[in-house]
């Protein structure tokens, strides 16, 4: 089956931002009313202290195709990244202002929050849940934010369209090129919002383990044992940390060791 490749800079990034980035859930209509019905002020996005270069043009994706929106939407990342390299490097946390501006439209995150919740859901109140929300939410944008700094060079191949007329839910099935390795197979899942008629990724399979279920299970356990506000203030400590290149670190680790051995010798 023919496929069509695209060179994407620093193309690991399409492997290890949507290994965190692209799960949330399809949630019962409960979930999905709850979710919904969110108050504003809940949600609203932080703002940001980086804002859009001038020179800068917002690019926007349709959301009624889920195949063009998956590969539109990683290779506008990846190319506002290089653009705006110099000023990352300078000042990394600069990359969750990309996140939140590039991906987090096109990722169902209040589908993923209550999914996470998921059995426990009537345990929580109210408050809980619209609490946990946006923490939730901030706390992925930080998570992918870190997961580009993790960059190579590499190439993505997405698979055809196919007809998704009748669907509510489709995979976008592509494959990540690694040189003198095994290649890895990702399939992005997305589903059509019944109301919008717009599409949103809702969950990854990355070689046949869905990163939904791993999160669920990783977060749903804690829930289990301390309550969802401890988990909401636990990811809201975490979303707040400073975005750091530690492949630099370790470099720079190396060399002082390095450096070290050579005096003492």
């Amino acid at each position: 089956m023919k496929v069509s490749k695209v060179k994407l800079i620093r193309s690991r990034f399409i492997l290890a931002s949507v290994l965190f980035s692209f799960f949330s859930a399809s949630a019962l209509a409960y979930h999905e009313a709850q979710a919904t019905s969110l108050p504003a002020n809940k949600t609203q996005l932080p703002t940001n202290k980086t804002q859009l270069p001038e020179n800068a043009t917002r690019i926007y994706v349709d959301k009624k195709d889920p195949y063009l929106m998956i590969k539109k939407v990683a290779g506008k990342t990846f190319d506002r990244f290089a653009r705006e390299q110099q000023a990352i490097q300078a000042e990394p946390n600069i990359l969750k202002n990309i996140v939140r501006e590039e991906l987090m439209p096109y990722i169902n995150y209040k589908y993923s929050a209550f999914k996470v919740i998921g059995k426990h859901l009537k345990k929580t109140t109210d408050a809980e849940r619209r609490d946990f929300v946006p923490v939730f939410r901030e706390y992925l944008v930080t998570s992918y934010a870190q997961v580009f700094t993790l960059y190579d060079n590499q190439e993505v191949e997405f698979e055809p369209a196919k007809n998704f007329t009748d669907k509510k839910i489709v995979a976008v099935n592509t494959r990540v090129l690694m040189p003198g390795r095994d290649d890895i197979d990702v399939s992005f899942k997305v589903r059509k919002n019944r109301k919008t008629n717009e599409w949103k990724a809702f969950d990854m399979v990355a070689e046949g383990v869905s990163l939904l279920d791993s999160k669920q299970a990783e977060l749903g356990s804690i829930i289990r044992q301390k309550g969802l506000p401890y988990v909401t203030e636990m990811l809201k400590k975490k979303s707040e940390r400073d975005i750091v290149f530690k492949t630099n670190d370790k470099k720079e680790k190396v060399s002082k060791s390095t450096n070290t051995n050579s005096k003492a010798g």
